[in-house]
């Protein structure tokens, strides 16, 4: 099976108010298909660590593969554009345009990335709507939706460019526990229809116990794979 994600020998500092050695050679990778969570004590160092797989920081020592391809040390701009086209992001928090419509939102990403027209990207971000049951809602604005709903909007915005990975920093943290089985048999049927690959930072041990590996952090180390 290919890697997708490959970190090797990752290490990372702050250095205010004193040096603290945040992440501790982290080596590990994601295969293609996988579905593999983080766990780990706040302060342990896995949301540090997934900014650095999804390239936004890039203040660390070691290296980072994304599909076999080397990314540590190009370019912020060049990071920008792997990011927009090879990663999906879902945080706690869907960060939704409360001013735009469902479907606006969904096609930012798409926009940005610029490689289809808006009438194909607009296709595209209706279609993934309704792969996760909300294609009704794609003319509401973004501000009248539920909490539930706006977390999948969040996921199909993450879609929208194909990535090879869909990376999320607690995306069940703010939801209820009925919300929250949504966003996981979400993930695990884009696993299993899709084969993506899925790397899940989360606190909720029912959550991580169902997904194929879990990667346990502890003091900026992975302790257990």
């Amino acid at each position: 099976m290919n890697l997708v994600l490959e970190a090797k020998n990752i290490n990372k500092h702050f250095y205010k108010p004193k040096d603290f050695h945040v992440l501790k050679d982290i080596s590990f990778g994601v295969h293609e298909g996988e579905f593999a969570s983080i766990m780990g004590k706040s302060g342990s160092g896995k949301s540090t660590l997934l900014y650095i797989l999804s390239t936004m920081d890039t203040d660390y020592t070691g290296e980072l593969f994304l599909n076999q391809e080397l990314v540590s040390g190009k370019s912020h701009q060049e990071l920008s554009r792997i990011r927009n086209k090879h990663i999906g992001f879902v945080f706690q928090f869907h960060y939704l345009l409360s001013e735009f419509s469902v479907l606006e939102n969904v096609m930012l990403p798409a926009k940005k990335l610029a490689e289809k027209s808006n009438a194909e990207i607009a296709k595209d971000a209706q279609e993934k709507l309704e792969m996760l049951h909300i294609g009704h809602l794609a003319h509401q604005r973004a501000s009248r939706i539920s909490g539930g709903e706006k977390q999948r909007v969040a996921i199909a915005r993450a879609l929208i460019n194909n990535p090879t990975i869909l990376m999320g920093d607690e995306p069940t943290g703010n939801l209820d526990s009925h919300n929250s089985e949504n966003v996981f048999n979400i993930f695990k049927s884009l696993k299993e229809e899709q084969g993506l690959s899925l790397l899940v930072v989360t606190h909720d041990e029912d959550f991580a116990k169902r997904t194929d590996r879990i990667i346990q952090m502890e003091d900026g180390m992975i302790v257990d794979q």
